[in-house]
């Protein structure tokens, strides 16, 4: 068997991309979308009948240029969420607008407006998760989501103490980012890692270990990554979430892949003691980690960039 078809018997493979044909190509069980990826997605040939459907819905709800390109773009995440479901047999992530991600209550206010527009386009919101960045505010939204029956994907987390305080609040799942990580040690390092000692892949390992120690129920999957080293460093994680590229080379891959994580093998490690962490020692642990504070902040700007430009394409066609 090739490297993907290896990981798909240790680990849920989950796309990370809007695009169709990708999706349909490799057959992963769910898939992600963040701003930059409907971006992209938007501008393929495949959802030109969708684009002027979001346009036509953006001029129904407002006569302002400016509210007619948000409700478009809510379409358009809509629905490229609900083609993907028609593809995929599991979950869909849609993306919170990130310029909300430090205020609890307006995304509080713009996740049940996307729950509302999959169910106007008919979509099984039973496998959607509304995606929120873990900021303090995003986490707490999340909390209260979860408990009125909405599962989330807390986005952009750097550092243990975002993955705790997500476990606490009862989120079905993170996306603790590898890549981005390793982006930041090598260039505050000078230096390349293996794959085994790989910042990113250290983080998730730990993080999962600890979810497994004290019996939370929330998913952990790997994200953002840069080579196929730090995925199979990461073959039995919940899910982890990969882009077409590295699936591409996964499946020309033939090496045998071994499951590095598991609930037996996260019993034997060393113990973690259970922190539950207050907003203070929240933001106070955060304070502590440049790398999650530089990540996090240049994360929340690159998909709020990304949204204005989607909103200024939508303008361009209003």
């Amino acid at each position: 068997m090739n490297q993907l078809d290896q990981l798909k018997g240790m680990t849920k493979v989950v796309a990370d991309t809007g695009d169709i044909e990708a999706i349909r190509r490799y057959q992963p069980v769910d898939a992600t979308t963040n701003p930059s990826l409907i971006l992209k997605a938007a501008e393929l040939p495949t959802y030109n009948q969708l684009f002027e459907d979001a346009l036509a819905y953006g001029r129904k709800k407002s006569d302002n240029k400016d509210e007619q390109a948000a409700h478009a773009c809510d379409y358009l995440a809509v629905g490229i969420g609900k083609e993907i479901q028609g593809v995929v047999p599991g979950l869909v992530s849609t993306e919170v607008d990130a310029r909300l991600s430090f205020d609890t209550e307006a995304t509080l206010k713009k996740a049940r407006e996307l729950v509302a527009l999959y169910n106007e386009q008919g979509a099984d919101t039973s496998r959607l998760l509304i995606k929120v960045a873990s900021t303090w505010e995003g986490i707490q939204a999340a909390k209260v989501l979860e408990q009125e029956g909405v599962r989330c994907n807390l986005t952009l987390l750097f550092n243990f103490a975002q993955a705790q305080a997500c476990a606490e609040a009862g989120v079905y799942l993170i996306s603790p980012f590898v890549g981005r990580i390793l982006d930041w040690y090598k260039k505050a390092e000078g230096r390349d890692y293996t794959a085994s000692e790989d910042p990113g892949v250290v983080s998730v390992t730990r993080i999962y270990n600890y979810y497994k120690q004290h019996g939370y129920k929330t998913v952990v999957m790997g994200a953002s990554f840069r080579n196929t080293g730090e995925i199979t460093e990461l073959a039995g994680c919940d899910c982890l979430t990969i882009g077409p590229a590295l699936l591409d080379d996964l499946e020309k891959a033939e090496a045998t892949i071994e499951q590095k994580l598991s609930a037996e093998n996260a019993a034997a490690a060393p113990a973690e003691a259970k922190v539950v962490l207050n907003e203070t020692a929240f933001r106070w642990d955060m304070n502590e980690d440049p790398m999650a504070n530089e990540k996090l902040a240049e994360g929340i700007r690159n998909f709020a960039i990304d949204q204005v430009k989607l909103e200024n394409m939508v303008k361009s066609r209003l």
